[in-house]
């Protein structure tokens, strides 16, 4: 829960950009989920899975939490596993490059 507040401004800093953070929640119960939406003060999009068997956790490989992809327009992974400022850097680059955007 630790990136929330980073992730947040992340979402802040490029609302008008074609940028999006989409988190994974896999907790047992959806109220559960909620709730921590709520306390934790989430902005950016996120999926109740239900489980760490859920479809996105098993096809995407997850086995850790936070695990972050960072995908391209293309919705090409860039980058795995880059947090804090490093994922700070990692999304502005990408924003930057030729057909980033």
């Amino acid at each position: 829960m630790g990136e929330i507040p980073h992730q947040r401004s992340l979402v802040e800093r490029h609302e008008d950009e074609p940028f999006a953070i989409v988190g994974i929640n896999t907790d047992d119960e959806k109220d559960v989920y909620k709730k921590k939406l709520a306390e934790y003060g989430v902005t950016g999009r996120s999926s109740w899975q239900g489980s760490t068997k859920g479809r996105i956790p098993t096809e995407w490989g997850v086995n850790a939490y936070p695990t972050i992809f960072v995908l391209d327009s293309k919705h090409v992974i860039r980058n795995v596993g880059a947090r804090g400022e490093e994922l700070s850097k990692v999304v502005a680059e990408l924003l930057g490059e030729p057909g980033g955007r």
